[in-house]
C-alpha cells in the first residue's frame, strides 16, 4: 500500500494494491524512457512542414498577417496509450508508435474553429486524423488562446483608441500611449475574456512601462471587443478610471477637458531603486554580511545520480520525464526498486481567483493552462534558481512560433541537502554517556522548473527522497497581480503602495496521479482516526483511559486545511478510473470559455463507476488564500507560499528502504563508562573533500528559434 498525503493537516490517502492477473513485468527496455520524450527540434521541424505541405489545410505563416487565416500553433509531443506503453514495458510487446498533437487555428474559413491532430510516424511523418475530445465537441475559435499576432493587433487598436485620451494620460502619469518614446505605457489583459460561451471581449489594465511594471497601473482599465477576426471590427465598449465607469475614450476626455473628473495625478517614478524593481536599498540592524556569497550546494565526490537522455535514476528511484509545451512537467514508469509505482504524475493547471473593486480585478480566474504554462519556462540562473552543480537541460517548444524554439536551461536536476537527518537518534545511558548514536543525512533528487506566467513565476518541483518518498511541490513567487488604489478596493486587498492595491486571490494547482501500486488492479481507502474510552484491563473498573482506534471507509474524500468558503473548489482529492479519453483535468481551451469547457472535470466523476481493484487515477488539488501585503513587494517570497503532497510507502516494504543506503554514520563507546575510546563506522570517505569554487556567475536569457 502506498500513502498520498497532501501537505495539508489529516489528509490521507490510501492506495490499496491488489493482485494483478498479469505475468510479472520484466526489465523495460535500455531506452525505454524515450517513448516519452519531447519531440526534439528536428521532429517539431518536420511536424510543421509536414503540414504546411498538406494542400487541403492551407496553413500560413503564424507570425505576422491577419487573423483570419489557417495557423500552426501548437506541436507536441502525444503520448502513447497506455495499455500500448505498459505492453512494451512490461511484457515485451511492440514499440508504441512516436506521435504528434499539432493544434491548428482554422481562422480564414467560413466558420472558423480550432482542430488538434496526431501526426506520425516519427521521426519522418506521412499521415494525420483528427483527435476528438470527450463528448465529441468541436473546439470553438473564440475559446483559442491568445497568440502574439492578435496582442499586435490590441495593441494597434489601443493607440488608436487612446489618442483622445493623450493629454489626460501625459498631465496625469507623465506617460503615454501613442508615439511615447521611453515613457510609454503599455497593459497587461485579464480572462476569462467575457460573461458567456462566444465572447472575445478583454479587460486591460493600462500601466507605466517600468521596471516591474505589474506594479504600475494608472488608474486606466479599458474592455475591448476583439471577437471578430477583422480587427476593423473591434471597438472599446467600455472604460473605468479611477473608480468611474465610461461609455467611450471621447466621453472621459470631454469630461478631463470640463475640468469635471476626478483624476488621479501619479509621482515621477525615481530613475534608480524603483520599489519594484530587485536593487537592493536598506540595511539589516545587525550588520552581518550580505555582500558576500553565502552556503552552497557541492558535489565533493562526483554526481549520485544517472541522468540518460530523459530516464532519471537516483538510488532506488527511476522514472521517465518531460516537459510538455501546454502544462508542464509530466513524469512516468515512476518506480522504486524496479517496481512501478505511479504510471504518471504530472501538473495538470494552475488557477487563480481574484476579488477587487475594478472590472478587471473582478473579472480576473486566471487558468494558466491556457497561456501556454509549460511553454514560459525560461533560462534558468545558475546558484539562484538551481545550484551551480545542477545539471541543466534545454527545452524546445513550438507553441506560437514559425519553428521550434530552444529555450536553454529550462529544466535542472539536482541532489539537494535538506538540512535535516533523515533519520537519526542518540541512545543515551541517562548517566552521561550513550549506548550508540546513529544517523543518516538528509538528501533528495530534484527535479525542477519554472513557469513565468506574465506576472506569476512558479518553480515547479518533484523531489524523490532515499527512503521511497516522492514529494510533489510548487512555489508561488513573481509579482503579484495588482490593480489601481481606490479606498473601495480595501475590501478585496491591501493597500501595498500609494497608488497600488494588492487584491485578494487563491492560487489552486491540479496534479494528476495516476498510481500502479504492484499493477493496475488498485483500490481507494481513507484511514481516520477516533478516540474511544475504554477500561484499562490492568485496572479493572479504574478510570477509563483513551484508546486510539482506526475507522476505514472506502472512496471517502479526505478533509483539508483550507476553508471551502474561500476556497472555490469541490475536491481535496478525488479517485476515478482511468480513461483513454480523460488524459487531462484541463485544456488550454478552458481559460476563454470556462462556461462551456472542451474538458469538464466533472464528467470524470458523473460516471459513478466502482473504484475497487480497478485501474485508479487521484486528482489532486492543493492551494492557498493569498492576502497580499506590503512584504510582497516587489515580489513575492517563497517562503510560506509552496504547497504540495507526499507519495510515501504504508506497508508496502518490510523496513525502510534507505537503509540500503551506504551514507549512515554509527558511533559506538569502546570503554563505557570512560569514553575515551570511540568506533565510528561509515561506509563513505572520512572527508567529503573540498567543494571547489565554479565558474563566474554568467546569464544568457534569450530563447530563439532553432
Amino acid at each position: 500500500m502506498w500513502l498520498l498525503r497532501l501537505a495539508w493537516p489529516l489528509a490521507l490517502l490510501g492506495m490499496a494494491a491488489t493482485s494483478d492477473p498479469s505475468p510479472s513485468p520484466t526489465a523495460p527496455p535500455p531506452d525505454a524512457a524515450s517513448i516519452f520524450a519531447d519531440l526534439s527540434a528536428a521532429e517539431l521541424r518536420a511536424v510543421r512542414a509536414f503540414l504546411l505541405s498538406r494542400p487541403e489545410l492551407g496553413l500560413s505563416p503564424t507570425r505576422g498577417g491577419p487573423l483570419a487565416k489557417n495557423t500552426l500553433f501548437l506541436v507536441e509531443l502525444l503520448p502513447p496509450k497506455k495499455r500500448s506503453a505498459l505492453r512494451y514495458l512490461d511484457r515485451g510487446g511492440p514499440r508504441p508508435q512516436r506521435q504528434a498533437r499539432a493544434v491548428v487555428f482554422f481562422g480564414g474559413q467560413a466558420e472558423p474553429n480550432v482542430t488538434e491532430f496526431a501526426v506520425g510516424p516519427l521521426p519522418r511523418p506521412s499521415s494525420y486524423r483528427p483527435l476528438r475530445f470527450k463528448g465529441g465537441r468541436a473546439i470553438p475559435f473564440a475559446a483559442r488562446p491568445m497568440t502574439q499576432r492578435e496582442y499586435e493587433l490590441l495593441h494597434r487598436a489601443m493607440v488608436e483608441a487612446m489618442a483622445p485620451l493623450e493629454r489626460l494620460l501625459r498631465d496625469a502619469t507623465g506617460f503615454g500611449y501613442g508615439n511615447c518614446s521611453r515613457r510609454c505605457l503599455t497593459f497587461s489583459d485579464i480572462a476569462p475574456r467575457g460573461l458567456a460561451p462566444g465572447e472575445r471581449r478583454s479587460w486591460l489594465v493600462l500601466q507605466r512601462f517600468v521596471e516591474g511594471f505589474f506594479l504600475h497601473p494608472v488608474g486606466l482599465e479599458v474592455l475591448v471587443e476583439h471577437r471578430d477576426p477583422d480587427p476593423r471590427r473591434w471597438a472599446v465598449r467600455q472604460l473605468w478610471y479611477n473608480g468611474q465607469y465610461f461609455s467611450s475614450p471621447r466621453e472621459l476626455a470631454e469630461r478631463y477637458e470640463q475640468g469635471t473628473l476626478a483624476v488621479a495625478r501619479l509621482p515621477e517614478p525615481p530613475a534608480r531603486q524603483l520599489f519594484s524593481s530587485y536593487e537592493p536599498r536598506g540595511r539589516f540592524s545587525t550588520g552581518t554580511p550580505t555582500a558576500v556569497h553565502g552556503a552552497r550546494v557541492c558535489e565533493p565526490q562526483g554526481r549520485r545520480y544517472r541522468l540518460r537522455g530523459n530516464r532519471l535514476e537516483y538510488g532506488g528511484w527511476s522514472l521517465a520525464f518531460r516537459l510538455r509545451s501546454s502544462a508542464g512537467l509530466q513524469l512516468f514508469d515512476l518506480r522504486f526498486n524496479g517496481e512501478r509505482v505511479a504510471y504518471e504524475v504530472s501538473v495538470q493547471e494552475a488557477v487563480a481567483f481574484y476579488g477587487g473593486h475594478t472590472p478587471a480585478a473582478m473579472q480576473t480566474k486566471y487558468m494558466d493552462a491556457g497561456w501556454g504554462m509549460g511553454s514560459v519556462t525560461y533560462e534558468l540562473a545558475r546558484g539562484i534558481d538551481c545550484p551551480e552543480t545542477a545539471t541543466y537541460l534545454d527545452a524546445h517548444h513550438l507553441y506560437d512560433a514559425d519553428g521550434p524554439v530552444r529555450f536553454p536551461a529550462a529544466i535542472c536536476v539536482f541532489e539537494l541537502p535538506t538540512g535535516v537527518p533523515l533519520r537519526r537518534h542518540f541512545d543515551s545511558d541517562f548517566q552521561g554517556g550513550f549506548h550508540f548514536y546513529a544517523g543518516l543525512e538528509g538528501q533528495a533528487l530534484v527535479l525542477r522548473t519554472t513557469s513565468t506566467v506574465y506576472n506569476y513565476d512558479y518553480i515547479w518541483d518533484f523531489l524523490l527522497f532515499p527512503n521511497g518518498v516522492m514529494e510533489a511541490k510548487v512555489h508561488a513567487t513573481g509579482y503579484i497581480h495588482a490593480t489601481f488604489y481606490t479606498p473601495q478596493g480595501r475590501r478585496y486587498g491591501s493597500r501595498v503602495h500609494s497608488h497600488l492595491l494588492g487584491n485578494l486571490h487563491t492560487h489552486l494547482v491540479h496534479y494528476k496521479v495516476d498510481l500502479d501500486i504492484a499493477g493496475t488492479g488498485n483500490s481507494f481507502e481513507t484511514m481516520d482516526i477516533r478516540f474511544e474510552n475504554i477500561s484499562s484491563p490492568w485496572s479493572p473498573g479504574g478510570p477509563s483511559t483513551a484508546g486510539g482506534a482506526t475507522g476505514v471507509g472506502d472512496g471517502s474524500v479526505p478533509s483539508g486545511g483550507l476553508d471551502p468558503v474561500l476556497v472555490p473548489r469541490r475536491y481535496h482529492l478525488a479517485v476515478t478510473r482511468h480513461h483513454e479519453n480523460e488524459p487531462s483535468s484541463s485544456s488550454i481551451y478552458n481559460q476563454n470559455d470556462p462556461w462551456e469547457p472542451l474538458v469538464s472535470f466533472e464528467s470524470f466523476l458523473r460516471d459513478n463507476e466502482t473504484i475497487e481493484d480497478q485501474d485508479l487515477v487521484a486528482w489532486v488539488t492543493v492551494g492557498f488564500l493569498h492576502v497580499p501585503h506590503a512584504e510582497d513587494v516587489p515580489n513575492t517570497a517563497t517562503p510560506g507560499n509552496a504547497v504540495g503532497f507526499f507519495l510515501r510507502p504504508f506497508n508496502f516494504f518490510d523496513e525502510d528502504p534507505s537503509v540500503a543506503s551506504r551514507s549512515p554514520v554509527i558511533v559506538r563507546p569502546l570503554d563505557p563508562p570512560t569514553f575515551s575510546r570511540l568506533e565510528i563506522q561509515r561506509w563513505t570517505p572520512d572527508t567529503p573533500g573540498p567543494c571547489a569554487a565554479p565558474e563566474p556567475f554568467s546569464y544568457n536569457g534569450t530563447y530563439r528559434p532553432v
